[in-house]
């Protein structure tokens, strides 16, 4: 018992840490920004473009492998953003579409794969949607998972970090395409990390700045 309370304490103080460490987030605002998003009623949250790098390769580093991980960390964390915001839905002033539907929509207009080369604007009358969310998350593995958590489990506290990651979250307007609002942070990643534990932290440092956050 004693065993666990120690691992929990350290892995805690872990977090704590490297959440005190990240980057200073950077935020973008339109002039139009509150004329426009009082108007909105629905948005569309698009499927994240995700990349995975590594400071140094491991040993049989497989490419295709690597892109069918980054289009799965891609969709696990437009479900995070989504879950994250139905269950917070009476915090915000706009409905989020069902990312199902969403991916639907897409997919039967043959550009879910082709996001990048389609504006803002011709994306979300596809949706039919008042604006739409367009995410990116860079990630980069500096240390192997086992080591991190063996020196966590070792050590303790200071030691968890695996990785870094780059989050950078737009809000476009859905008539004109026009970029309402961007989010920047970088953040650390630990051995405890997660896709719902990544946009539980990226939308709590987004907070009352997040453009349709109920203003109390």
């Amino acid at each position: 018992m004693k065993r666990i309370t120690l691992l929990l304490i350290c892995l805690l103080s872990t977090t704590l840490m490297l959440a005190q460490f990240e980057g200073a987030k950077q935020i973008f605002e339109s002039p139009k920004l509150v004329q426009l998003t009082a108007e909105h009623k629905t948005v569309a949250i698009l499927p994240f473009k995700a990349s995975i790098s590594y400071k140094r390769l491991p040993k049989n580093f497989d490419a295709q492998t690597n892109r069918d991980e980054e289009t799965k960390l891609g969709s696990n964390l437009q479900s995070g953003m989504y879950t994250y915001l139905l269950r917070k839905s009476d915090d915000y002033t706009v409905t989020v579409q069902d990312i199902e539907r969403t991916n639907v929509l897409l997919k039967q207009s043959a550009v879910y794969d082709k996001i990048d080369e389609m504006t803002p604007d011709a994306l979300a009358k596809i949706l039919g949607v008042d604006a739409v969310i367009k995410c990116g998350y860079a990630y980069e593995k500096t240390s192997s998972e086992g080591l991190a958590l063996a020196k966590t489990l070792l050590i303790g506290f200071g030691t968890g970090k695996v990785a870094s990651g780059e989050m950078t979250m737009n809000v476009y307007n859905g008539i004109d395409g026009d970029l309402l609002w961007r989010f920047y942070k970088e953040m650390n990643e630990d051995v405890m990390s997660s896709a719902n534990a990544v946009m539980e932290r990226m939308m709590r440092k987004v907070g009352r700045n997040f453009p349709y956050q109920v203003k109390k």
